[in-house]
């Protein structure tokens, strides 16, 4: 630590997750300059850049997936989910899956998206004065679906082959007369059994009204069964959510959407997995940024993953890659190292880790709140700064204002 005093050290280490694009440049220098200037850590590092993946056939993130398992903590940097683009782009050998559908499928767990709040970044939707928070289902889906590519008529159905030998089940999808698409996807009770305990802790522990939002006018067997479960397991819990003072609620997703924008926030929002990974990009936009958002998978078994919301920041990379200054906001970013060293502190019993964490958070927010600023919020911050800092530039800032602060003694407080 600069100025000679001794870091704070973690009993425990942290799996740590490396990424893509631009987020893989902050993620260095969040690295050098607020984590391992201040905190003596042990990092089980994985690279799940696209390059890595690539040449280990994606094993490199189900190793990650498995040591978050050992560890009980770990911290991912954003990741590119190839396509047939970045297939040709880097020369892949195929379209590899999302990395956070293949951790998320293995902890089985649910993601919790929270936007941070910063009194000059006044929200886009001028109604929601306290935060809005995503649960996101964490498997399933479309992340974990099969798809075929129709060439020719024929039929397409979805086939049940029982493991004890009985009568197949056959539904058809659709008689294709012309080329076209088809996509198969499953869930499993235990998993929305899961997904539905995890999101009522979640409310109960903060104490907010919870939503859930299927289609179940549509989807009557599978929305359906959403639906039930969260009905089942909610019911369950009915006297602790009436001591806690709130309210469970199911609606539709479309009015849903409706109802969030009219409200005024202030409750917890789960929703199925891809409609959590979209709402969560319109909450965060809604409060000012994607980079102003928080997010953590957290397994049944109380393993914790914390990454940011947001994605690779391709557009910023191209600058930077022609060695163009770059002005990228690293907030969400800062809060996942943040919140992973916070989680081990308190895991491991060492308050003063979980206290640099929360101090390192405030001079983040202390930071913006003084007109230093990324150019993603110089245009929508009230009052309007004078300018905005560099990508580095606003890390170390906030490395200054943390120096400082531990110089007087915060984190021993």
């Amino acid at each position: 630590m600069a100025g000679g005093m001794p870091k704070i050290v973690a009993k425990n280490p942290i799996v740590e997750m490396d990424g893509d694009e631009m987020t893989r440049v902050i993620w260095g220098l969040v690295k050098s300059l607020l984590i391992e200037a201040f905190v003596d850590i042990k990092l089980e590092y994985y690279d799940l850049g696209l390059p890595e993946r690539d040449r280990t056939d994606d094993a490199v993130t189900t190793a990650a997936a498995h040591a978050i398992q050992r560890a009980g903590v770990g911290v991912k940097c954003a990741t590119i989910t190839a396509n047939d683009d970045r297939v040709a782009e880097y020369h892949l050998k195929k379209a590899w899956p999302s990395p956070n559908g293949t951790i998320r499928a293995i902890l089985d767990g649910t993601v919790f998206r929270k936007p941070i709040v910063v009194k000059n970044v006044p929200p886009m939707i001028r109604s929601w004065v306290k935060p809005i928070v995503i649960g996101r289902h964490a498997y399933g889906d479309m992340y974990k679906s099969a798809e075929m590519r129709i060439r020719q008529p024929g039929r397409a159905e979805i086939v049940f082959t029982p493991a004890d030998g009985s009568e197949p089940q056959k539904i058809l999808i659709h008689e294709f007369a012309q080329s076209g698409i088809v996509r198969g996807v499953h869930n499993l009770d235990a998993s929305i059994r899961s997904f539905a305990r995890a999101s009522i802790a979640y409310a109960l522990s903060e104490k907010v009204d919870m939503w859930f939002s299927g289609k179940d006018t549509i989807a009557k067997i599978y929305h359906g069964a959403f639906r039930e479960i969260f009905r089942q397991e909610t019911e369950a819990r009915k006297a602790d959510f009436e001591k806690a003072g709130i309210t469970y609620t199911y609606l539709l997703i479309d009015d849903a959407v409706a109802r969030c924008v009219r409200s005024s926030g202030g409750f917890l929002w789960a929703c199925m997995n891809y409609d959590g990974d979209v709402m969560s990009d319109m909450i965060a936009s809604g409060f000012g940024s994607l980079g102003l958002m928080t997010s953590v998978l957290v397994s049944p078994e109380g393993k914790f993953e914390y990454e940011a919301a947001h994605g690779t920041v391709t557009k910023h990379y191209r600058q930077h890659q022609r060695g163009e200054s770059t002005s990228t906001n690293s907030t969400a970013t800062i809060f996942a190292w943040s919140g992973a060293l916070a989680k081990r502190g308190e895991l491991d019993g060492t308050p003063e880790l979980t206290r640099f964490a929360r101090l390192l958070e405030r001079c983040v927010i202390d930071t913006i709140e003084s007109g230093i600023v990324t150019k993603d919020l110089a245009g929508i911050a009230d009052p309007r700064p004078a300018g905005h800092v560099t990508t580095r530039g606003f890390i170390e800032a906030i490395a200054e204002t943390l120096q400082s602060r531990i110089e007087s003694g915060a984190v021993a407080r």
